[in-house]
């Protein structure tokens, strides 16, 4: 398959997610590194979001929870473009009730090519990257002739 290139701009779009035994953890990450975060576009699902907010005063543009539909709403951004990378806190020893929305977040986010954190020694190292203050070229699998077959059928 061909690559295209889909452009990530220097302010980057970050989205926010963790389950509910990883808010503390994501939260104190988020409050180390809150003078990275701030300034950017941050993207959070429901209790997430409100927890950055109360807490650290950051800006952030809430979706709705996890399992109530917030994950889906994080892949959909993701697929439009507007998701530059994921930091996702998710808990691996619980068993969740939208296991399969996780599941699907993590695909699109592989499928778009995204950088993903699941923990927070990755997320450490995606912030710090000099990349994150820089543009970028990602590239992707070039999926308009896939497009294109949808579209006739």
């Amino acid at each position: 398959m061909k690559q295209a290139v889909r452009p990530i701009g220097k302010s980057k779009r970050i989205a926010l997610v963790a389950h509910d035994n990883k808010k503390k953890d994501l939260l104190e990450w988020a409050r180390f590194n809150r003078k990275l975060l701030s300034g950017r576009s941050l993207i959070a699902t429901g209790t997430t979001g409100a927890l950055l907010r109360e807490k650290l005063g950051l800006e952030v543009e809430r979706l709705q929870s996890g399992p109530l539909g917030g994950d889906q709403q994080v892949g959909a951004k993701i697929a439009q473009g507007e998701v530059d990378f994921l930091i996702f806190f998710w808990d691996p020893l619980q068993p969740q009730p939208h296991d399969t929305d996780v599941k699907a977040l993590l695909r699109i986010a592989v499928v778009w090519n995204i950088p993903v954190a699941c923990n927070r020694a990755t997320a450490d190292f995606i912030i710090s990257s000099p990349l994150m203050d820089e543009d970028y070229e990602r590239k992707i699998p070039d999926y308009e002739p896939y497009q294109k077959r949808l579209e006739k059928a």
